[in-house]
């Protein structure tokens, strides 16, 4: 993947964040810098470490199946973003009871948040990432992104309220960048390998 791509894949990856990120901005009314804080960092490392350890488990099997690699990869991708597609379009209260400042509550988002990330760094191991220096960048770039776009997303659900974040579809956008990046990885290496 080119570096465009990887910046690409954080963004699409990072706006579950972003998106559960206004909501629980919205709840907090204000500008609580702890809590804020604390959440954005939850968000941003289990982006970086979930694709880390899909991509330790799948790489050990990962030649197995190099014939259709492409393949899997794809699906991975376009199954996530077309999940996330799916899902922005549901009617959801927007304004659901939880707790933002409570620990469990940011544990439970961070992780609910980055099982997708988990998929994608399976779906490295597929496209021949072997070495540790060589997913390093990605999972720091994805951890930064998530981090940055949950701050924003906190800050916007504070300012901008319940009605303008609808109109965003973070989620639709973010499902929209899986499913071309995957795309592009299989038309590359079904017409250009």
């Amino acid at each position: 993947m080119t570096g465009l791509e990887i910046w690409l894949l954080a963004i699409g990856l990072a706006m579950d964040c972003f998106a559960v990120s206004i909501a629980s901005g919205i709840i907090l009314k204000r500008t609580q810098w702890k809590p804020m804080l604390v959440m954005a960092f939850a968000f941003g490392l289990f982006q970086a470490i979930m694709p880390f350890i899909g991509w330790m488990f799948a790489k050990s099997f990962s030649h197995l199946i190099e014939s259709v690699d492409h393949w899997i990869a794809f699906a991975i991708l376009a199954f996530l973003g077309g999940r996330m597609i799916w899902e922005s379009f549901k009617e959801e209260e927007c304004c659901q009871l939880f707790n933002p400042a409570s620990l469990k509550v940011v544990f439970t988002m961070a992780v609910a948040t980055s099982i997708d990330a988990l998929a994608v760094g399976i779906s490295f191991a597929f496209l021949g990432v072997q070495d540790y220096s060589e997913i390093l960048s990605p999972i720091l770039i994805i951890g930064l992104v998530s981090f940055v776009m949950s701050m924003i997303g906190l800050i916007f659900g504070i300012q901008c309220g319940c009605g303008l974040a609808r109109k965003l579809k973070a989620e639709l956008w973010g499902g929209i960048i899986l499913v071309i990046i995957g795309t592009k990885i299989l038309i590359e290496h079904l017409f250009f390998q």
